[in-house]
Order: structure tokens, then C-alpha cells, then sequence
């Protein structure tokens, strides 16, 4: 991995995974730039509770700060350098991998690691739902409990669902969470939660009332039945797409396994399969889509 490029290890993302294998790179004394377009620590900063990540870490906050801690202690011993832009497109060669730029400029390096994990869905995405583009419908985990003044409705059951309740362990709001058969699995760790009603349906129509200021739900349920709702407030918790950036291998749901991107070309944290979507697994990721290149060079060089 010391061919003369500008870089040895390009890292795309900023996050729990891409934080991870800057410093592992960092590590091995591998030329290393994480290009982010936003802060350090991407959706860690919306994260109210953490509870399965080692480390005794409160909150999502608290994680993000230290991981640009760390970018900071890697800059100031010259072993990072940390680029603000927006990466659009990589593309892997027998010698090197480059990175575009939204401005247009390319940057080549040894190894890109991708990590730009996943976007948040919104109604109108849902395959379940039908909804307008417009207007935004809030997001759960982005919600207080003091915004929550009406009967509130919830579409989809993914996993923000426990956090926001762990976040607000002492609000006594009702959650009526509308349910399709897809996310079924994903609501057992609120399931004894008195807080949470959940309400199976197989579709739902969603539309801004005529004076703007509320919501109507026309929801037809597994049996073909149908009842109609009004109320002011409507979040979403839709679960993720995959940030995918041009020119990576893209599997049938949208994600981007490592094994199948060039070799020249990791993929890590959330992007990788939708299964993975947890920070312990992403840090993990992160620093083995380095070792897994550093090792494969390593041995090719000692034979």
C-alpha cells in the first residue's frame, strides 16, 4: 500500500464506521483523509439513548463528540487530514481507486473505504404508503414529547421507535404505531411497553387535511378492513435507504456488501446490509475494511 498516490487510505463519511477506520489506519501508519460533507458523527447527534454500545456511553451526542476527539487527535499528530466536501462517485482500478467530488475533483488513493451509511425514508418511499411528497412529515426521533400535542400516529415500527421511548422513559404519551407485515420482528423490544399501541395494517393513505393542519389516515388493515383517522400529528419511522455513492455494486434491497465491491473498494457501517444497522457493528467494519487490504498486501509482498 505505498504505491505513489495522494493518499494511502481514502475513508468517505465521518460516522461511527468511518471514525473507526481512520484511527485504524491512522494506526498503521497508512496515509489517511476522511472526506465528510457534514459534522462528525452523523446521526449519533439525534441518538437520545445508547444502550448497546460498550463504553458506557449516555447518549448519541456523547459519542459523536468523542469520535471528532479523535479526528482532532489525528490531525494534530499529522496522521489524518480531514476533508469537508461531498463525495458523488468511486471507481476502482487494478492500481487505485478515485473519488469524485461534487466540485469534480478526483482523488486517488491506495484503498476508499465508504461509509456513508443510509438516508432516512420518507412516506411516499414506502411501498406500503401512499403520500404526497410534500409536505414533511416529521421524523420520530427528531420529535419531543412536548411536541406532541394530538392523538399521535406513527408509521412504521423500525428501531428509533425503542430509543425515542428509552430517550423519554418518563413521558406518559401514547404511541399508536401503524405496523406492516415487514416490520413485525422489529417491534419485540417495545412490545411490553404501555406507551406503545400498535395497530397491523397492510396500507395506508396519507394527506394533509384541507386547513393544513393536520393529517388524514384512510388505513386498511391484514383482514381488508378499512378506518379512517384525523389528527394533527403524524411521525415518521420509516427505517433507511442506503446511501450508495456511483460506481459501487449495489445488491437487490439497495445495499452494498463488501465481498461484492472491487477489491480496492470497502464498504462499511450501514451501507454494507440492512441487518447491520447497529454502531458497534459499524465501528467493527470500519477498521476491518482497512486490516482486510493492509494484510492482503501485506502477504502478497511476503511471497
Amino acid at each position: 500500500m505505498n504505491a505513489p498516490h495522494e493518499t494511502d487510505v481514502l475513508v468517505v463519511g465521518a460516522g461511527p464506521s468511518g471514525v473507526a477506520a481512520a484511527v485504524m489506519a491512522a494506526s498503521l501508519n497508512l496515509r489517511t483523509v476522511i472526506v465528510e460533507a457534514a459534522s462528525v458523527g452523523g446521526k449519533l447527534h439525534a441518538i437520545g439513548a445508547l444502550e448497546n454500545v460498550s463504553g458506557n456511553w449516555m447518549s448519541g451526542p456523547q459519542l459523536a463528540e468523542a469520535l471528532a476527539s479523535d479526528l482532532d487527535r489525528l490531525q494534530e499528530g499529522g496522521r489524518c487530514a480531514v476533508v469537508k466536501a461531498r463525495a458523488v462517485g468511486v471507481t476502482g482500478y487494478d492500481d487505485h481507486a478515485d473519488l469524485v467530488l461534487e466540485d469534480g475533483h478526483v482523488v486517488s488513493a491506495q484503498v476508499v473505504v465508504v461509509a456513508t451509511g443510509v438516508a432516512t425514508m420518507t412516506p411516499h418511499e414506502a411501498e406500503w404508503i401512499s403520500a404526497p411528497e410534500k409536505p414533511y412529515v416529521p421524523l420520530l426521533w427528531r420529535t419531543s414529547p412536548t411536541d406532541l400535542t394530538d392523538r399521535a400516529y406513527v408509521l412504521g415500527a423500525d428501531r428509533p421507535l425503542g430509543t425515542w421511548l428509552r430517550t423519554h422513559p418518563n413521558t406518559p404519551t401514547t404511541l399508536h404505531v401503524l405496523c406492516p407485515p415487514s416490520d413485525d420482528y422489529k417491534f419485540d423490544e417495545v412490545s411490553g411497553d404501555e406507551r406503545v399501541r400498535i395497530v397491523p395494517v397492510s396500507h395506508v393513505v396519507l394527506s394533509p387535511v384541507t386547513d393544513g393542519e393536520g393529517w388524514s389516515l384512510l388505513v386498511k388493515d391484514r383482514h381488508g378492513e378499512h378506518e379512517s383517522y384525523v389528527s394533527k400529528t403524524v411521525l415518521s419511522n420509516l427505517g433507511s435507504k442506503p446511501a450508495a455513492l456511483a460506481g459501487l455494486t449495489v445488491s437487490e434491497d439497495g445495499y452494498c456488501p463488501p465481498g461484492k465491491q472491487h477489491p480496492r473498494i470497502r464498504t462499511a457501517g450501514d451501507l454494507r446490509a440492512s441487518q447491520f444497522q447497529r454502531i458497534a457493528t459499524a465501528q467493527g467494519s470500519g477498521a476491518e475494511a482497512v486490516l482486510t487490504p493492509y494484510y492482503a498486501t501485506a502477504l502478497a509482498t511476503s511471497t
